[in-house]
């Protein structure tokens, strides 16, 4: 099986130990990924200006897929959340969330 490549978000805040441990998961489960690590968040504001660098929907687009984890969002003022600007940019308008009842 190929390994797919998926861009990894870890987000900030509680969103690198969230995203660790679904990653362990993953690989746990023996999923094919390639992960292509990228940064986006309050983290990265000071160095690039933006919680979002361009860079980061490049490889997105690149990659075709993605995996965020919690990224803050500021209430009142500071920057567009990223969640909303992913979803303006990428032209998103569903979150599908497939599941079995069993």
């Amino acid at each position: 099986m190929t390994r797919r490549k998926v861009t990894l978000i870890p987000g900030d805040g509680v969103g690198p130990s969230l995203v660790d441990a679904a990653v362990a998961v993953l690989e746990a489960a023996g999923a094919q990924i390639e992960w292509d690590r990228q940064a986006a968040g309050a983290d990265v504001m000071e160095k690039y200006g933006t919680p979002l660098p361009e860079e980061v929907l490049d490889n997105i687009r690149e990659n075709g897929v993605a995996y965020k984890g919690p990224i803050t969002t500021p209430v009142g003022s500071g920057f567009r959340s990223v969640n909303v600007e992913l979803r303006k940019r990428l032209d998103l308008y569903a979150c599908v969330r497939p599941a079995i009842y069993i």
